[in-house]
């Protein structure tokens, strides 16, 4: 039955950012199935209208489509105030859009995607954080959720995105970090999940692969728990295939 009431989120307003495919589109999926009402963004605002659509054909919460580019101050800064329009607050704000590169050579890309790469993960969720902030503080429960990935611990080198990505996610886990500290005391978890490569889909098994719905369900267990417990960071074990070889992040 406690677990039953921790899985209950009907009421919650949920933001999603890069919920218009794979990860993100889950994680607002799943929301919606527990009774939250999810304003979904995506750069493509096609994309979002689609996961919007789909909670709605769920028929248990609810979902709102935006466009928010993070690469893109602008975007950002009128995604926010749409959502001020539309909500008195905001309980989660999931930190999940990024820009993923996959070449591994430093000068395999060209400039513009290096800063893109880095400006939408890295400066963008700041930005992002930094204007719902304001209505983060007007809820009564409000969490900060972070999809970082392994990419951003220190040490880590297995992944092989390309090394702006590794700089982007590292400015995330320090921000993440430094904002559980200062926002703690006014009752704001940060909660931070570092999954190390894993696949969108697959058999959930100790010796297959992590998927995005296992990622999925800690970030829910998290949200879920009574609010003395702030769960700072979800660190994974590394899946080693039986002949070395590792799968990339999605």
């Amino acid at each position: 039955m406690i677990v039953e009431e921790e899985r209950d989120l009907t009421g919650l307003r949920v933001v999603v950012t890069g919920a218009g495919r794979d990860t993100g589109r889950t994680l607002a999926t799943a929301l919606a199935e527990r009774g939250a009402h999810v304003f979904v963004s995506a750069r493509d605002p096609a994309a979002a209208e689609r996961t919007a659509e789909a909670i709605a054909r769920g028929g248990v919460g609810t979902a709102e489509p935006f466009r928010c580019d993070l690469a893109d101050h602008v975007s950002v800064r009128g995604f926010a105030a749409s959502l001020a329009a539309r909500t008195d607050r905001v309980d989660v704000l999931v930190n999940n859009a990024a820009a993923y590169l996959s070449v591994p050579d430093l000068d395999g890309v060209d400039d513009d995607a290096i800063a893109a790469t880095i400006g939408a993960t890295a400066t963008g969720t700041v930005l992002l954080t930094k204007h719902v902030l304001p209505l983060l503080r007007a809820s009564a429960r409000p969490d900060i959720v972070n999809l970082v990935s392994a990419c951003g611990e220190v040490g880590h080198h297995r992944s092989a995105a390309h090394p702006a990505y590794y700089a982007a996610k590292h400015a995330q886990a320090g921000f993440a970090e430094i904002l559980s500290h200062r926002l703690r005391p006014e009752g704001i978890r940060v909660i931070s999940l570092f999954p190390p490569d894993f696949v969108q889909d697959g058999p959930r098994a100790a010796d297959g692969p992590l998927t995005a719905r296992s990622v999925v369900e800690c970030a829910l267990f998290a949200i879920g728990q009574p609010r003395d417990c702030f769960i700072r960071e979800f660190r994974f074990e590394q899946h080693r295939p039986r002949d070395g070889s590792s799968v990339a992040d999605e």
